[in-house]
């Protein structure tokens, strides 16, 4: 909860706070109120208001302060009118110097966005597609895309409405956020009594009545903002006599940071006496979470009793204004929490329908998930045969190919060699005498062709035998 107070102090700083009037001087009894120590003034921190442009928020509006026409605007616009636009029109007025610095930071703002959204592609597994930068920039509307070099009117115009919408949204969003938060908590309690048997289930719900009677027994709560709730933060907390409680004085001594101004932030650090009444971290009927929606609860009280021109400060006019009103004098008692559930129970059945529709979705899901599992396991048995098949055949030719390259045995003295498959015998072609005539030619055969070619002594032989035909 302590981002959820820098982000109401942010929205404070940054767009009233900074520029607007100074701290205003107050009177005060010195022989009652100890004088501080004189340190040197520093400007007050920057606060991060949570929103994802928060940087470059602060830094054009650090730019605007150093220009002095925009800053004299600004000290005679109400909170009203700047929402409405009327003080963006005075950026075209602005030196020359401030408008340059505010077209480089808007250009480094385009580039910080086109990253996270390629960023973001990336991660989705979109690296490969094409990113339109310019039809994903329209659902940043707290500058005009449409144009990313230069800051004109319209992009302060969008930057102080954005701004608005978003910290102006926030408590609406908390009180949903604390309402899931109870009826979770609830469902849970409930399902876990299912889990216990008669006795085991009879003891728990005594005891949880008994906690929440332990609970609501506790001091009586002071209105926040009332004169009693701060007669005794200024007696127990700042040790003054009751007596001499003076308004203006308390104004003084509870503005930390000396801008003139209680915001959100200070405000709340003004309810701590009463969040003690009810709440104890070492208790264990007290929830922390419940604590500290009861302080914005106080905090969102007097806010909407006390800051009249709804700018999310409470200046020293205001605050003097409401310490005149009888509901300061003579307050109402406040209800906490535990006197106000945070949900009806047509809001608690429908969270827990909803609930049970996400666990129906979630056991589809685990269904899909185990039948694609079975598919890629019986897929991959499928891949394993192939590939032992494969192995084996890659073996087989490999067997092979090693036979036929295996040279012959060596024979040792009388060794027998081993038998191999006897490769097979040359066919010789037979033929007929006169076959062997037709088809010979005696000087292809190698035989003398004339009786001169033959041996001494068989010529005269040759030469008396008939001529065959």
């Amino acid at each position: 909860m302590c981002w959820s107070r820098a982000l109401h102090a942010g929205w404070l700083l940054l767009l009233v706070q900074f520029l607007c009037l100074e701290a205003v001087p107050i009177s005060m009894d010195k022989t009652k109120v100890l004088e501080p120590e004189k340190k040197t003034e520093e400007a007050p921190a920057s606060v991060d208001t949570g929103l994802h442009y928060d940087r470059y928020l602060r830094e054009v509006i650090d730019f605007l302060e150093k220009d002095q026409h925009f800053r004299e605007k600004l000290h005679n616009t109400d909170m009203e009118d700047i929402k409405l636009g009327k003080l963006a029109k005075e950026l075209d007025f602005v030196s020359h110097h401030v408008r340059t610095k505010l077209d480089e930071l808007k250009r480094q703002e385009v580039n910080r966005l086109r990253t996270l959204i390629k960023a973001k592609q990336d991660l989705e597994g979109g690296n490969d597609i094409a990113v339109d930068h310019q039809a994903l920039l329209k659902q940043f509307e707290y500058l005009n895309h449409m144009n990313p070099h230069t800051f004109e009117v319209d992009d302060l115009d969008r930057l102080i409405k954005s701004a608005t919408k978003d910290l102006e949204n926030y408590d609406k969003e908390r009180h949903e956020e604390f309402k899931k938060y109870e009826m979770t908590k609830e469902h849970d309690r409930q399902e876990h009594l299912k889990t216990l048997d008669e006795d085991e289930r009879k003891k728990e719900e005594e005891h949880y009545e008994e906690m929440k009677k332990k609970h609501a027994d506790h001091p009586k709560v002071n209105h926040p903002g009332s004169q009693n709730q701060l007669k005794e933060v200024w007696e127990e907390g700042d040790g003054l006599d009751p007596e001499d409680f003076d308004p203006k004085t308390f104004f003084n001594l509870h503005d930390s940071n000396g801008d003139g101004f209680f915001d959100e932030q200070e405000l709340e650090a003004l309810f701590t006496k009463e969040l003690e009444k009810i709440y104890d971290p070492t208790n264990e009927e007290d929830d922390m979470v419940e604590m500290e929606e009861e302080r914005l609860r106080m905090r969102e009280h007097v806010m909407n009793e006390v800051d009249s021109n709804k700018d999310r400060l409470v200046s020293l006019e205001e605050f003097l204004v409401a310490t005149k009103k009888k509901e300061f004098l003579e307050p109402d008692s406040w209800e906490t929490l535990e006197q106000n559930q945070a949900y009806t129970d047509e809001e608690m059945k429908e969270f827990e329908d909803h609930l049970v529709q996400q666990e129906q979705d979630l056991y589809q899901k685990a269904d899909d998930l185990q039948k694609q599992r079975d598919e890629l396991e019986r897929q991959q048995e499928q891949l394993n045969a192939q590939k032992v098949e494969l192995q084996q055949a890659v073996e087989h030719m490999e067997k092979l190919k090693s036979q036929k390259v295996e040279p012959p045995p060596e024979i040792h003295g009388n060794a027998v060699p081993e038998m191999h498959e006897q490769e097979p015998e040359p066919q010789v072609q037979q033929h007929t005498p006169q076959e062997h005539h037709e088809h010979q030619d005696p000087a292809q055969q190698g035989l003398p062709q004339t009786h001169q070619d033959l041996p001494p002594g068989h010529q005269d032989a040759a030469h008396d035998q008939p001529n065959l035909p």
